[in-house]
């Protein structure tokens, strides 16, 4: 591992002269997207705009054995997802518009094997589709200037899969975006020193493996979500395709957001537009936002 210095979201206020500042226009509207790409589109919600009602039914109750067999699979495929990111990001930079229509074509054919063979083929379907899914994350990441031979950003990659995770009953302070990158911020802080300091690539190293396990506790949620979509009897082969292409799509529109907000994090620093996005969120529930909360100061060119 090279000696290089690594500037991260975490620390990128350090690196910021201004300690307030507000947005430039065209930037304040990237956030505002990256906002409705991260809080307002849950997959659950896709999966219903995409197949109906029925799929919301069939959430109501999943078999216990089913629910083992997507445990053991979450926990499989995000080991290969994790090696993969450990050991292969830093050695590619493909183009985002061709590589992102080529992975929905990937995750959908996967997908519609799923479909045909339902539950059995879960340990086999989801560790393929997580894998693609990671790497139509990564480009969209290179696409928004990270650099991914930086272990910090192939576990940022990590992270969108635990963005996923939302539940009607979540709230914003407990479920949004930010509320979710603290609880994973001290582990993929200690984990990125980690993988700097031993240049080592061991997903069984005890703080990867506890990184791992808060990521599955709500990629889970959505795994769980789409085996019921895919267990109802009527959609066979064609609604697994289709489950798995709203499922790449879904964790493609994070990737979006979470780019877009570590891009900006870069140029403003992490507290500046942390408060700009929760300025947003006030005011789209009706509040205005608060003095201490609404972005301040003079507008910095983002040069």
């Amino acid at each position: 591992m090279s000696d290089r210095k690594w500037i991260s979201a975490s620390n990128v206020d350090a690196e910021i002269s201004t300690p307030t500042a507000k947005l430039a226009p065209d930037d304040q509207k990237a956030l505002e997207e990256a906002y409705k790409q991260l809080e307002r589109i849950s997959y659950a919600a896709r999966l219903t705009n995409l197949l109906g009602r029925q799929v919301e039914l069939a959430g109501s109750f999943i078999p216990e054995r089913a629910r083992k067999v997507a445990g053991r699979a979450v926990e499989k495929a995000l080991q290969a997802a994790m090696h993969v990111a450990l050991r292969s990001l830093g050695k590619r930079a493909t183009g985002v518009g061709v590589s992102k229509r080529m992975h929905r074509t990937l995750a959908t054919a996967s997908g519609a094997v799923g479909g045909a063979f339902g539950l059995a083929s879960l340990p086999v379907e989801l560790p393929l589709s997580t894998v693609i899914l990671l790497r139509a994350i990564a480009d969209i990441a290179h696409q928004e200037g990270e650099d991914l031979a930086n272990p910090e950003t192939a576990l940022a990659c990590m992270e969108v899969f635990a963005l996923g995770g939302r539940t009607p009953t979540d709230d914003y302070m407990d479920g949004g975006y930010f509320a979710i990158r603290t609880l994973l911020a001290r582990t993929v802080s200690e984990a990125t020193r980690y993988v700097a300091a031993t240049g080592a690539a061991n997903e069984t190293a005890p703080i990867l493996v506890r990184l791992l396990g808060q990521i599955a506790a709500r990629f889970g949620l959505v795994v769980s979500q789409k085996i019921s979509a895919q267990a109802v009897p009527v959609l066979g082969a064609f609604g697994g395709a289709a489950v798995n292409y709203a499922f790449m799509d879904h964790f493609q529109s994070l990737a979006h957001g979470h780019f877009t907000v570590r891009r900006l994090e870069r140029i403003y620093g992490s507290t500046n537009v942390r408060l700009a996005y929760e300025a947003l969120h006030l005011c789209e529930v009706g509040n205005p936002p608060r003095s201490e909360a609404a972005p301040r100061l003079q507008a910095i060119s983002p040069g």
